[in-house]
């Protein structure tokens, strides 16, 4: 393949294409896909010279091996799954400069679910619908429209081998195993709950179950009290929506959601903290708490600040 820079040893478990997504596509019905957690990747994007949403590798929980046919720059951010090069590990949230030969490759998952590996000059696969996210159920994005295989090339652009040794102050990097209550904004079904359904939801703790993925994840604890039907007519589906079917059990919608849904939807989860729901291994518990609006907005403006004042670090 042209430009190719990675060859894929070992795929690891559905390691994919993944930029921030299609965008402007859901009134055609097309998902946006994209990472499931976007401050990760934009962030590794940052720490080796490209734009915030240049393409980069999305690593779920058992990663994979991977070899580089060229010397280039790599960043990981995201979840800490134990990276290393040629055995010897290497830091999070840091610019590592990689030669010709070297194979990256990682272990034990210490905190979080997925991670982001950026390379210097991006994943140049073909963009569709200006984007390059994988979107496995529709068989589009990345290399193939699939999770990434043994044997596949990647290619990349240019790197910048002068972006190597950078890193991220350490009072910004998550800490997703910090105990916080998921913050929400109530609605716009509110009305569809009773105030007993409201209560539970806000009082209760749920686990994330092992029917979790890109599209959403299913909780489970303490039903939801509907005050009529779970059913409603189709209506728009967020990043974050909390939906609430007939048995009472909320799912959050992620970055593989459908761009409507017909499930009544009790909240929605604030940007900031959508991170944390996708970082979240099954089995962990957590607990919701209402906030304003105007909140979630101040959140997500400083978050903002923090990437554009990123973006202009030399």
């Amino acid at each position: 393949m042209k430009n190719a820079v990675i060859e894929v040893i070992k795929p690891g478990l559905s390691t994919s294409i993944q930029d921030l997504g299609r965008v402007g596509y859901q009134q055609f019905g097309m998902v946006v896909a994209g990472a499931m957690d976007p401050f990760a990747l934009q962030v590794a994007n940052i720490l080796v010279g490209n734009s915030r949403g240049t393409a980069g590798i999305e690593v779920v929980v058992m990663g994979p091996k991977l070899k580089f046919l060229r010397d280039t720059v790599i960043a990981i951010c995201g979840a800490n799954l134990s990276p290393a090069l040629d055995g010897k590990p290497i830091p999070m949230w840091h610019s590592e400069r990689v030669e010709k030969g070297q194979e990256l490759t990682f272990g034990k998952p210490m905190d979080g679910s997925y991670a982001y590996i950026a390379v210097s000059g991006g994943i140049t696969t073909k963009e569709i619908m200006g984007s390059r996210s994988t979107y496995v159920k529709a068989r589009i994005g990345g290399l193939t429209g699939d999770f990434l295989t043994k044997g596949e090339f990647l290619p990349a652009g240019e790197p910048e081998l002068d972006k190597a040794g950078r890193w991220l102050n350490g009072n910004l990097i998550p800490d997703y195993n910090k105990p916080r209550k998921i913050r929400v904004i109530l609605g716009p079904d509110k009305h569809a709950f009773t105030e007993t359904g409201l209560n539970t939801f806000l009082t209760n703790t749920y686990e994330i179950t092992t029917k979790t993925d890109r599209m959403g994840a299913r909780l489970n604890g303490e039903s939801i009290e509907h005050a009529a039907e779970a059913d409603i007519i189709s209506d728009a589906i967020l990043p974050g929506t909390v939906q609430v079917p007939a048995n009472g059990k909320p799912i959050i919608l992620l970055a593989d959601r459908q761009p409507t849904g017909g499930y009544t939807r009790i909240a929605t989860v604030i940007s900031e903290d959508i991170p944390r729901i996708a970082q979240s291994l099954p089995g962990k518990e957590i607990a919701f708490e209402a906030v304003s609006l105007t909140l979630a907005q101040n959140l997500y403006k400083r978050r903002e600040r923090v990437l554009k004042m990123l973006s202009k670090m030399e």
